[in-house]
C-alpha cells in the first residue's frame, strides 16, 4: 500500500511537466485553388488545446530560403520554445502555423504562374482558421519569422495591415535598392530572378514588384496610420550580412513616427540566434494577445 502511494504521489508529480507540452504536427497537405500543388504546413497546438473549449490567438511563422514548414521545428526548436514561454507565464497560449514558402519569398512569382502570397492571404489563413481553434481577428493575430521570411513577414503585414496586430522579423531578407542593383549576377539569379524577373542588371531590377514588395518602399508608399496599427519588432545580429537594409529600415520607421522595437544583439545568420530571438519575440507578441 504504501509502494502505490508512493509511485501515485510521483505519477502526480510529473504530470504537469508532461501537461506543459504542446503537440507538433508536421507536414499537413492544403488543397489550393489558386496555386497548381499541395501547400504544406505544420501546426503547433499548446499543451492544453486538446483539453480545452477555447479559441487561441494565432503565430504565422515564416521559414527562411531554401528551407521548408519543418525548419522551424527541427531546427528552431519552435515547439520548445512556446512551451517554456507559456509555462512561465511570458507569454499566452497561441497556435504556430508553419507554411511551405519554398522560395517564393513569399510573393507571387513574376511571371504569375505560382501565386504564393495570393493563396497564403486569400485561402491558406481563412482554411486553418476555421480548421483550428483560433480566434479570427486582427488583434489575435501575428506573422513572425526569419531571413526570408523575416521578409515575409514584414511585406505582408505592412501590404495586409488590417490582418495582423504585430510583426516580428528575426534577421530579415530586406535589401536596399543600391544592395540590389550592384547583386552579382549569381547571386540575383539564384534569390529573385522567378520573383521579381530574370535577366536583370542594375537599375532595370527595380521593378514595380520589387518596390511594391519591398519593406523600405512600403513604409512610404502604405498610408502611415495603417502601418501604426501594426507593432514592428526588428532583431538583426551585429555580424549579420542582412545589416545594411534592416539598419535603414530601422531608420526609415524612426523618420516617419513608425512604432518599433530595433534589437542589435551580438550573433550573425544563424539557428542559434533565432532561437534565441524567437521567445522574446513571442513575449512580444504575446503583449498585443494579453488584454
Amino acid at each position: 500500500m504504501k509502494s502505490f502511494i508512493v509511485i501515485c504521489i510521483f505519477l502526480a508529480m510529473l504530470a504537469p511537466s508532461f501537461a506543459q507540452k504542446g503537440k507538433v504536427i508536421e507536414s499537413l497537405i492544403f488543397k489550393s485553388s489558386i496555386v497548381n500543388y499541395p501547400v504544406k504546413y505544420s501546426v503547433y497546438l499548446p499543451a492544453d488545446y486538446e483539453f480545452s473549449h477555447r479559441n487561441y490567438p494565432v503565430v504565422y511563422l515564416l521559414h527562411g530560403f531554401s528551407d521548408d514548414e519543418t525548419g522551424w521545428i527541427q531546427f528552431g526548436e519552435a515547439a520548445a520554445i512556446a512551451d517554456r514561454g507559456i509555462a512561465d507565464g511570458a507569454f499566452p497560449a497561441c497556435i504556430l502555423i508553419i507554411p511551405d514558402g519554398k522560395v517564393t519569398w513569399y510573393c507571387n512569382s513574376a511571371d504569375g504562374k505560382d501565386k504564393w502570397e495570393d493563396m497564403f492571404i486569400n485561402e491558406l489563413i481563412p482554411y486553418v482558421e476555421k480548421e483550428y481553434r483560433i480566434r479570427p481577428k486582427k488583434e489575435f493575430r501575428a506573422i513572425a519569422g526569419l531571413s526570408m521570411g523575416g521578409y515575409g513577414a514584414l511585406m505582408l503585414s505592412m501590404r495586409n495591415p488590417d490582418l495582423f496586430s504585430s510583426c516580428v522579423a528575426l534577421s530579415s531578407g530586406t535589401f536596399s535598392d543600391e544592395e540590389i542593383t550592384r547583386q552579382p549576377d549569381g547571386e540575383y539569379t539564384n534569390f529573385f530572378k522567378n520573383i521579381f524577373g530574370e535577366n536583370l542588371k542594375g537599375d532595370a531590377r527595380l521593378t514595380q514588384a520589387w518596390k511594391d514588395h519591398s519593406p523600405l518602399h512600403l513604409i512610404h508608399n502604405v498610408p502611415a496610420d495603417k502601418l501604426k496599427g501594426i507593432r514592428f519588432y526588428i532583431d538583426c545580429g551585429d555580424d549579420d550580412f542582412l545589416y545594411t537594409g534592416n539598419s535603414l529600415l530601422h531608420i526609415g520607421m524612426r523618420d516617419l513616427n513608425i512604432s518599433h522595437e530595433y534589437r542589435v544583439r551580438d550573433g550573425s545568420h544563424s539557428w542559434s540566434y533565432w532561437r534565441t530571438g524567437l521567445y522574446d519575440g513571442l513575449k512580444f507578441i504575446g503583449e498585443k494577445f494579453h488584454r
